[in-house]
This record gives structure tokens, sequence and C-alpha cells, in this order.
């Protein structure tokens, strides 16, 4: 099954506060991996796929809409 962050998140039943507190970061950082302003880092990535249960290879991650 392949998700987005927001979908494995939810999928956890966690709000944005909780995921990004888990993980290591703050709300604000989490929000923009969501919405393809940034992406994580080799490390999140490892802390996303821990605390979401997934892995690596079954997250999409969403580009910016620059239109």
């Amino acid at each position: 099954m392949v998700l987005t962050l927001k979908a494995a998140r939810v999928n956890q039943d966690m709000t944005q506060s909780q995921a990004a507190h888990k993980i290591g970061v703050s709300k604000y950082t989490l929000s923009n991996w969501e919405r393809g302003i940034s992406y994580p880092s080799a490390r999140h990535i490892k802390q996303i796929e821990s605390v979401y249960g997934v892995r690596y290879d079954d997250l999409i991650f969403l580009q910016k809409n620059n239109a």
C-alpha cells in the first residue's frame, strides 16, 4: 500500500503535533513535508518509518505545486 505522509500519520490516529513530537521535529516542519514544500532527511525518514509503522518504499512524497 502506498501512502502520502499525511495518510500514514492519519492511519496512526495522530495529530501533526503528536507525530512531529515523536519524530523530533516541529509541527511546522512536518506540515511542510506533508505539503511537499520540503523533504525529510534520511535520519528523519527512519523516524517516520518507526513512528508510522511503514517502510520508505510505501511512502509518496508530494511535490510542491508551482502553478
